[in-house]
């Protein structure tokens, strides 16, 4: 069976959700489905592709993030074969107009490999100072041509914000998105980079003006805001390790209607990610339970 042949059934199986059966037979809708990334980046046993899919599996996970171009079409068949979905690929482009390409070339290759299966393009922009005015016109024409050539693959971009990139702040990615105006063209909001370049008391009016177009969050324990702003505190963590309010976190997003996918960042743990993405799923369940707790009266 060639990989065309499993995308429905690696999708169905992806995105299944067991309802909870509340008294009185009502129904609690399931967390959003979590998937996993960069969670190949440090891990002390070095998996190869097929050994992440079955660690995702036997924990829980619904699937994975890919980095960059390289084995796209293995990450599918690895995940798929397992029952998981593919997420995100995440992708560069560049901003500063020289000779490099704007996008890695390869992608014309990859998209046909996408079709119908629900993957999302995570594209960050580069190659210039925050916010530089210089990007601005390269920065739409490359997001126009990356969402006109995604949207002939029925594939969508979530514009993925990055501490240090031209496109830094949440706040930079509504802008380009709401400039491009293509229906495919999304926002990703990213906690740890909010974390180093955003404020937290206008939390909750931010994600309530990128709702219409979130297409993705990303999440991962941490510290506090003031603690990792000012080198105090650890940035990215497993989920259930330090001092931030993750739950207060999540209520936000219940309230502002978010139903997407949600993805953990795992860049920079060490060890064996068993261990870690264990925890994380461990926590992640408790998160939700506590979250539908006020639902079920309690």
């Amino acid at each position: 069976m060639d990989l065309r042949s499993r995308a429905s059934r690696g999708t169905v199986l992806g995105l299944a959700a067991v309802a909870a059966l509340l008294p009185g037979g009502r129904q609690e809708p399931a967390p959003p489905p979590l998937f996993a990334f960069c969670m190949d980046t440090h891990d002390s046993r070095k998996r190869d592709l097929r050994q992440q899919a079955e660690m995702l599996k036997d924990l829980g996970y619904a699937g994975a993030g890919h980095l960059w171009l390289d084995r796209v079409e293995e990450r599918l068949r690895t995940l798929e074969e397992a029952g998981l979905r593919l997420f995100q690929i995440y992708l560069r482009g560049d901003v500063s107009g020289g000779a490099k390409p704007g996008v890695d070339p390869r992608l014309g290759e990859v998209l046909p490999l996408l079709r119908g299966r629900g993957v999302q393009l995570a594209l960050l922009l580069q190659g210039l100072r925050p916010r530089d005015p210089a990007g601005e016109p390269r920065a739409r024409e490359l997001v126009r041509g990356i969402a006109d050539r995604a949207g002939e693959a029925g594939v969508e971009v979530v514009l993925y914000h990055h501490v240090g990139d031209w496109m830094e702040r949440v706040e930079d990615a509504l802008r380009v998105a709401e400039e491009v105006d293509r229906p495919n063209v999304k926002v990703m909001f990213n906690l740890c980079h909010w974390m180093k370049t955003g404020e937290e008391a206008g939390l909750r009016g931010l994600l309530g003006r990128a709702a219409p177009r979130l297409g993705a969050v990303s999440l991962n324990g941490s510290d506090t805001m003031a603690e990792v702003k000012s080198g105090k505190g650890r940035w990215i963590q497993p989920l259930g390790s330090g001092s931030y309010d993750l739950l207060g976190f999540l209520r936000i997003l219940r309230d502002i209607g978010y139903k997407g996918p949600v993805g953990l960042q795992c860049y920079g743990i060490g060890g064996d990610a068993r261990e870690h993405l264990g925890r994380s799923m461990a926590a992640w369940r408790e998160l939700n339970a506590r979250l539908a707790g006020p639902a079920r009266g309690s």
